[in-house]
């Protein structure tokens, strides 16, 4: 009952930010076809205030408990700045706890994915309380890589491989990119970090033989930062070797927010990304284990002794 008043109201505040991201004179039109009676640009206005204070503080909320692994990523939406409309950056960050729940810890106007913008998230992220990060799981973005040791010493990088792939198919003729495809999928699929550095040197060989020179060298340049994931548990394998969870997150928020075209400020934009969220948080998605966190904890080893005894 009290996580359905909470997706109720969610989807409330939704509503009142996604009203504050239009244009004044479509107010009352929208707020009549919703509710069955006109509400003025400046009552909207002042509830607003009071959905962004209940938004701010679940944004803005302490951190507690570890977690191990971090997906981070970007979307960028549409902004009305100086009468021209740009793109605005909210960064997203969600966390698998040691109990394996996903938790969506952290979202913020980074206005561009550049180094200032990353380490002022990863910073803002770390004085709220986040704490035993092992593994940041995201796309290939400089600014990021260079301030993950600064903020997170003790954390590793995963390169996602389905971007890492993209990047591939980028100087890829159409009428090689299944083939290819293939070749790449049977890299990530050995057994093992070695097993899967030599298939990627036979997948490069075989690149160069089919004169898909420039795709090779982007396969021999950014393997090895797609195959952190082979020294976590192989049970989490197939969870943190791509960015899928934050990806899905993020269609649905541009599915959300692009009926709005242009938002008059970025704080309207992140309130609203915020509120989408939030109401996300309430279903199944941040309820059900994501991954099971005792094989995080122990050897190899004992789990597969268990496997044979069992």
């Amino acid at each position: 009952m009290i996580e359905r008043y909470r997706r109720r109201e969610s989807s409330v505040e939704e509503a009142l930010i996604y009203l504050a991201g239009v244009s004044v004179w479509r107010v009352e039109d929208i707020t009549e076809a919703l509710w069955g009676t006109k509400v003025s640009p400046g009552t909207i206005s002042n509830i607003n205030k009071k959905a962004y204070e209940h938004i701010e503080a679940w944004r803005t909320r302490p951190l507690v408990g570890s977690y191990p692994y971090v997906y981070v990523d970007g979307v960028y939406l549409k902004r009305s700045w100086g009468g021209e409309i740009q793109n605005v950056s909210i960064l997203v960050a969600i966390g698998v706890s040691n109990d394996g729940c996903r938790e969506i810890i952290g979202a913020a106007e980074g206005m561009k994915e550049d180094r200032e913008s990353w380490r002022s998230f990863f910073v803002w992220l770390k004085e709220r309380g986040l704490t035993g990060v092992r593994l940041i799981i995201g796309d290939k973005n400089l600014g990021m890589l260079e301030t993950i040791p600064e903020v997170f010493p003790d954390a590793r990088y995963q390169r996602c491989t389905v971007h890492f792939y993209r990047n591939i198919f980028s100087v890829t003729p159409r009428n090689r990119m299944k083939a290819v495809a293939m070749m790449l999928k049977a890299i990530h699929a050995q057994e093992s970090k070695e097993a899967a550095r030599e298939k990627a040197r036979q997948v490069a060989e075989k690149l160069k033989e089919m004169k898909l020179s420039s795709a090779a060298k982007k396969l021999q340049d950014g393997i090895e930062e797609t195959l952190t994931y082979m020294d976590f548990p192989t049970q989490h394998w197939t969870r943190i070797r791509t960015n899928n969870t934050i990806e899905r997150l993020n269609r649905e928020i541009k599915r959300r927010t692009k009926v709005i075209g242009a938002f008059p400020d970025g704080q309207s934009a992140l309130m609203l990304v915020c509120a989408r969220l939030r109401h996300v948080v309430g279903t199944q998605w941040g309820t059900r284990r994501y991954m099971n966190m005792a094989h995080l904890s122990r050897p190899e080893d004992d789990l597969l002794s268990d496997i044979i005894a069992g």
